[in-house]
């Protein structure tokens, strides 16, 4: 069966994590054919818009994105793509599975117990980006109005942020979450939230977390306090396994357990929606070391292996993360994170990963 899949590399590393996924990817037999569009910095240049419509149109068309990682400038500039990505396509949903790999360095004295699946709501939050700035035309206008409802003063020259939070937002993320840990036979679902503290935002998001849970009585569930569930996964992560937060704390938790399992190179993620799916890297797009072969590809590959399973090619899937696993536990061709003084490149690196794939 053909697979028509959207691609977009990226800028900075990208195209070159892009080109050893697709490599990896087709190694594995599944065809695919790959409908190329830019976006991020590269499209910013030649379209005057880092999202174009041509992007958002080809995802829409085949339904499925392998990603690229793609430049998101700090404090101005253009605002984050994956963040537009989400809201245009109702991705509500980020998963980003954290699962030790023998060979990679790591923290904790025994990270093989680290296998976690952090679920994270996509569409609201602080990540909404409703934000006014200090001494805009209008910044004053919604700081008076919410001192009048709040009885609270806020200092002058001050930006706001607004986060909301609702019911069905919610329980939908919440929903996702146990039918996924249902679906991949996982031994619970911890809600994660600053409730004692925002009780009208992640009070309404632990509320409705409990709500939900209470029709899927086989998933046994609990809440954890995200101050808290930062000890706890540096102390305890074989407590946990699915976790599933608002947007902030998601992106935040999402980093600390891939520094469990060794860091941002080895984790995949994906973003999912009812109708549409973009699988990618979950770190960034490292510009410094553009065209110089020495990033590892492994978190963009194994997002790849994320998203074969989406479309119904497990085997391949199965293959594919065994691959990537055995190089890693080898050590003897990795990118320089997993061994300062290794031999091997982003190229060097697939290469290993798809020969270990034909001898399979």
């Amino acid at each position: 069966m053909n697979h028509r899949i959207t691609l977009i590399p990226g800028d900075g590393t990208g195209p070159e994590l892009a080109e050893a996924a697709q490599r990896c990817i087709k190694a594995t037999g599944v065809d695919i054919s790959w409908d190329v569009v830019e976006a991020g910095a590269v499209a910013m240049e030649k379209y005057g818009t880092p999202l174009p419509d041509s992007a958002l149109d080809s995802i829409r068309k085949n339904k499925v994105a392998l990603k690229g990682p793609v430049t998101t400038p700090l404090g101005s500039g253009f605002r984050s793509v994956n963040v537009a990505l989400r809201k245009e396509l109702e991705l509500f949903a980020c998963v980003r599975p954290c699962k030790y790999h023998p060979g990679v360095n790591t923290p904790l004295k025994e990270p093989e117990k680290v296998d976690l699946v952090i679920v994270r709501e996509n569409t609201e939050d602080l990540y909404a980006g409703i934000e006014f700035e200090s001494g805009a035309p209008g910044t004053g206008e919604v700081i008076g109005c919410i001192e009048r409802a709040s009885s609270k003063k806020i200092s002058p020259g001050s930006g706001i942020s607004i986060k909301p939070i609702s019911e069905k937002a919610t329980r939908r993320i919440v929903e996702y979450a146990f039918q996924y840990a249902e679906k991949n036979g996982r031994k619970s679902v911890t809600c994660v939230t600053k409730s004692n503290i925002m009780k009208h935002t992640d009070g309404l998001f632990m509320r409705t977390a409990e709500a939900v849970a209470k029709e899927h009585p086989k998933v046994p569930y609990g809440h954890v306090l995200v101050d808290n569930m930062c000890m706890q996964l540096v102390q305890k992560p074989e407590l946990y396994d699915v976790l599933v937060l608002p947007n902030l704390y998601g992106d935040i938790v999402s980093d600390l357990c891939a520094g469990l399992i060794g860091g941002l190179g080895v984790a995949p993620g994906a973003n999912i929606g009812d109708k549409y799916a973009v699988f990618e890297a979950t770190h960034g797009s490292a510009p410094k070391y553009a065209g110089m072969d020495k990033v590892n590809p492994s978190a963009l590959i194994l997002s790849g292996a994320l998203m074969l399973r989406h479309i119904g090619e497990n085997e391949a899937a199965c293959r594919l993360e065994t691959a990537v696993a055995e190089v890693i536990r080898e050590g003897r061709h990795v990118t320089y994170d997993l061994r300062p003084d290794a031999p091997s490149g982003t190229r060097g690196m697939a290469d290993a990963i798809i020969k270990k794939i034909e001898e399979d």
